[in-house]
């Protein structure tokens, strides 16, 4: 069974259903353990008293907020629950928005919305109302010390909850605009063709994480003693005839019908983990 992020009733106008929250997904990496390097033994984080100039346990510490210099207000997990919204315990539908509504640079995390195995009627129903209707949901909730608005739309048979970021934490400061500049009908002809081309269904289990396994072959080849395989990169040069660019990636890119997947793809290999940390 997996573990349960968050509990509580999805309300729907007068309509209120229990559900579940469990994490859809989570990025997998390589992990590494920080080692002494004069005889590779294990590093220990240590917390630390600047005050007292020594090291405390865990235990020994309390969250608090910085109200001036050196100045905190120290509150503890009881107190936070005490004054949690009702957002904590129920998922109350704001508004609908028809379904590609929302801008999808605003998901953050995405969760898959579980019914009770007792209560699957309403569950039911507000999916299909959804489905029906081409609509997105969109709610309050508060978990892991924050309240979050999300969007809840159907997918795959059931129900998934993204986290959304507020229009504040977008940092549009950094939002890039094309270059104010021109081209040929020519040329967008091209490059409309090799879209076209290259056009295919998204299918995720054809994507492998190069750079994972390139360093899980790496650690293989050093526990072996074996020279490590190096990987040769690409030079690319900036495109002085942008025409000719085009003629020639439509002459060299695969057809989607004979390469359903864009990029270089290949089918995912089972693979053993190298050594993570615990």
């Amino acid at each position: 069974m997996p573990a349960t992020v968050w509990k509580g009733y999805l309300s729907f106008g007068l309509v209120s259903f229990p559900v579940r929250l469990f994490s859809a997904a989570r990025a997998e990496s390589i992990h590494f353990h920080m080692l002494h390097k004069k005889d590779l033994s294990r590093v220990k984080e240590v917390w630390y008293c600047v005050e007292e100039n020594k090291p405390i346990e865990r235990s020994e510490i309390v969250k608090g907020y910085e109200t001036a210099k050196d100045d905190y207000v120290v509150v503890d997990d009881e107190e936070l629950k005490k004054i949690a919204p009702t957002t904590a315990s129920t998922m109350e539908i704001l508004q609908f928005v028809k379904r590609n509504d929302v801008d999808p640079i605003l998901f953050e995390s995405s969760y898959y919305v579980a019914p009770d195995e007792k209560v699957g009627k309403p569950y039911a129903l507000f999916l299909a109302a959804l489905t029906e209707t081409k609509s997105d949901a969109i709610a309050k909730i508060a978990m892991h010390n924050r309240e979050h608005v999300v969007i809840i739309r159907p997918a795959e048979g059931g129900l998934v909850l993204h986290t959304l970021y507020y229009a504040d934490e977008l940092h549009k400061a950094n939002k890039a605009e094309a270059p104010k500049t021109t081209f040929s009908a020519k040329e967008l002809e091209l490059a409309k063709s090799l879209v076209g081309h290259m056009l295919a269904p998204f299918k995720r289990a054809a994507f492998d994480d190069t750079y994972r396994e390139n360093v899980e072959r790496l650690i293989e080849e050093k526990k072996k003693g074996q020279k490590i395989t190096a990987v040769k990169q690409p030079r690319k040069a900036p495109v002085i005839d942008l025409m000719e660019a085009l003629k020639r990636s439509l002459k060299s890119a695969a057809p989607s019908e004979a390469a359903p997947v864009v990029g270089s793809a290949r089918p995912r290999a089972s693979r053993k983990s190298a050594h993570k940390a615990a």
